[in-house]
């Protein structure tokens, strides 16, 4: 079991006072079985109302509502809590989904939903075919494919640092061979959804103490991945980027059919397009018992 300190600011500059209008925040870890949250508190300057609620797929999710202008706005989150995962995790499949293709029931055919559905146009069927390649045979060992996918994805395209807002589709993802972590976990989501599985987006934080991981900038950052349901073990997590199972070192935040879904500060203002003067994003991702020392633009990601 890890304790961990999550200390994540956002921090707008304006070049007057704005006025600004609902933000959306997505910042509260998400509790489970093997996360249990110490503590999150929230701090916003300019002070604000803050409504919490949960979204269709169980997401905490704040609204702040602010009440006076100002030409910088910080949001404040820190969190503590305590990660209990296994780094090398044994799954338990159904023996009905030990081998692909599987059948799913009913009830998790009609409850999966829109997570089986592509959620980028492939009208030229290039990532299906690309993501049948992995099917090593008829049947084929599940859990196997599935990892095969997931380390395809890191063989088949580079890592690279992209500070530019939005994700690219897995079709331009393949044409450039070149993606961030969130466009690794949308190539992912989508190359297993279009041979018929559940998936989701998941959005978080990336605890890497050794420094070692794709997609962190000192001991920890922001981080996209994905999970797949399968029966009998349920959500498997997959984080393509580094090629890895079972998410031992990852915090998540959100789950969401689309990644447009997971940001986590969303919100406008009331002023021209040039009013923005800068934004800063830092994180910082240690063991509780230490200080802090990791400082990331989120957006690396």
């Amino acid at each position: 079991m890890t304790t961990l300190a999550i200390h994540h600011q956002t921090t707008y500059r304006y070049h007057a006072p704005m006025e600004f209008g609902p933000h959306r925040l997505m910042l509260r870890p998400r509790e489970s079985r093997s996360l249990r949250l110490i503590a999150h508190d929230l701090t916003l300057k300019p002070a604000a109302t803050v409504a919490w609620a949960h979204d269709v797929s169980g997401n905490a999710v704040a609204t702040a509502m602010f009440h006076e202008m100002s030409d910088t706005l910080v949001i404040d989150s820190f969190a503590e809590l305590t990660l209990d995962v296994e780094q090398w995790p044994v799954f338990d499949i159904a023996a009905s989904a030990a081998n692909y293709p599987f059948l799913l029931t009913e009830d998790d055919m009609t409850d999966l939903g829109a997570l089986r559905l592509q959620s980028y146009l492939d009208s030229s069927g290039q990532l299906r075919a690309w993501a049948q390649g992995f099917v090593a045979g008829n049947p084929t060992d599940t859990l196997a494919l599935l990892k095969d996918i997931c380390a395809g994805v890191a063989v088949r395209v580079a890592y690279e640092v992209r500070e530019g807002e939005g994700t690219q589709s897995p079709e331009q993802t393949l044409a450039r061979d070149h993606g961030s972590c969130r466009d690794f976990a949308v190539l992912f989501v989508d190359a297993v959804r279009s041979l018929g599985f559940g998936a989701r987006i998941v959005s978080g934080y990336l605890y890497d103490p050794n420094r070692d991981a794709l997609g962190s900038a000192g001991s920890g950052s922001t981080h996209a991945w994905a999970e797949v349901y399968v029966p009998g073990a349920g959500w498997i997590t997959f984080d393509p980027t580094n090629r890895s199972v079972g998410g031992f070192n990852l915090i998540p935040v959100a789950v969401a059919r689309h990644i447009r879904q997971t940001m986590p500060v969303s919100g406008n203002f009331v002023g021209g397009r040039d009013a923005l003067e800068g934004m800063d994003v830092r994180v910082e991702v240690a063991h509780s018992e230490s200080s802090p020392h990791a400082h990331v633009d989120t957006e690396a990601c």
